[in-house]
């Protein structure tokens, strides 16, 4: 058996119980369809149209879980196939869409590899969710390739893939595992790991880092982290070379504040004339390497001559859609001048005028920004001139996103 098949099978990742459901739905990045929406359909797919989507590599179904309960809810007639290696975490994902009634899934056992006949039985998929599944294949780049082949020309791929830095210390504990522990079965791997790291010193780049915690959550956490047979981190420029080799593009990275290299140097204008030549992926890549703590890269991807458009802008027809309640947003704006957004290792204040709090005030109105123009008594440029440093402000952090469809 394939080894990281067999570690799935032992210990399906990330750990969930199907009863859980009747209390909680998990939700996150890629996947939400408001999301999908403003990166892969400019903010503008009319979603009372058939909807066809692949989870690839879907684990316990964190993803596919509340991509089909949120089409759900919007009477969006969806075919989702969720596609695993794994026959136990398959197992969970099928008891938590039968504890949700979720009816619009397929289940699959299979390999991502897979997804192009996937494709050919049913027409190409206008989404795809591939996460933390690439950087465990034996090919990555097949994966890769697989994935392009069988999306639809004008669909879109959400996508997580771990990255170097962020994990500092995770790399040469997995190998120091591998060669202790290569003959033990999973369970005794996972106690015996458990009895090494108590026993680290203070010196290991492992126990120093305060962004791993996986290993502290549950057994399958740990032999996620720590006792994977396979597991390449991606830079950025590792990602989008491998994006652009299966012939798509990096869209963008869910959360660029993130990787703003600006916000990681002196504002000075030495620094500033320093940035301003880079390209937007060339920021990232830099903001990376500065910020050290990205523990995974999180965004979407689409066909390499569609990329550059696929996401919305601010336009008179967008539908703005908050991630955050608006009334407490602009309290917030008007008394500070910014918004504090607290990733897990550090707060970034994102600047945003005082004038500005009336505008955000009327965000969760659920109408295009024509109207909102108007109720605010502006003409489209004077409200675009005012509205531009919210716009850049919220959407670099992932607090608003733009889809006319789905409330």
């Amino acid at each position: 058996m394939d080894p990281v098949r067999r570690q799935y099978e032992a210990y399906p990742y990330p750990e969930r119980d199907p009863a859980d459901e009747a209390t909680r739905l998990v939700v996150g990045s890629p996947s939400h369809p408001q999301e999908i929406d403003h990166f892969v359909f400019r903010g503008r797919r009319d979603w009372s149209r058939p909807f066809r989507a692949l989870v690839a590599g879907g684990g316990t179904g964190d993803g596919l879980i509340m991509l089909a309960q949120l089409l759900s809810d919007a009477g969006c007639p969806a075919e989702i196939t969720y596609l695993d290696l794994s026959e136990t975490a398959r197992a969970v994902a099928e008891a938590r869409a039968a504890a949700r009634g979720l009816t619009s899934i397929r289940f699959r056992t299979g390999d991502v590899l897979e997804a192009p006949s996937l494709a050919a039985e049913g027409g190409p998929f206008d989404y795809i969710d591939c996460c933390g599944v690439l950087h465990h294949l034996p090919d990555p780049q097949a994966g890769f390739q697989a994935l392009s082949d069988a999306l639809a020309e004008e669909g879109g791929l959400g996508l997580m893939v771990y990255a170097p830095y962020g994990r500092t210390g995770v790399y040469p504990l997995q190998e120091a595992f591998r060669t202790l522990l290569a003959d033990a079965s999973p369970s005794d791997k996972v106690a015996l790991a458990r009895q090494a790291l108590g026993a680290l010193p203070e010196t290991n780049w492992f126990g120093r880092n305060p962004l791993l915690s996986d290993h502290e959550t549950s057994d399958a956490g740990l032999h996620d982290l720590l006792l994977h047979d396979r597991d390449r981190p991606f830079s950025v420029n590792e990602l989008v070379e491998a994006l652009q080799g299966a012939g798509l593009d990096l869209v963008s990275v869910v959360e660029p504040a993130r990787y703003d290299p600006a916000r990681l140097l002196p504002a000075t204008p030495e620094f500033e004339a320093r940035l301003k030549p880079l390209s937007r992926v060339q920021r990232w890549a830099l903001g990376e390497r500065l910020a050290g703590d990205l523990r995974m890269h999180v965004g979407y991807a689409a066909r390499a001559a569609r990329a550059p458009k696929a996401m919305a802008t601010l336009t008179p027809d967008a539908v703005p859609r908050l991630t955050v309640g608006p009334r407490a947003l602009a309290r917030r704006v008007e008394e500070t001048g910014s918004v504090r957004v607290t990733f897990k290792s550090r707060p970034i204040d994102l600047e945003i005028p005082r004038a500005a709090a009336p505008l955000i005030a009327r965000l969760g109105e659920g109408r295009p920004f024509a109207e909102l123009a108007m109720g605010a008594g502006l003409d489209w440029l004077a409200y675009a001139q005012a509205f531009g440093p919210v716009w850049r402000a919220l959407t670099s952090a992932n607090l608003l996103c733009c889809s006319r469809g789905l409330p």
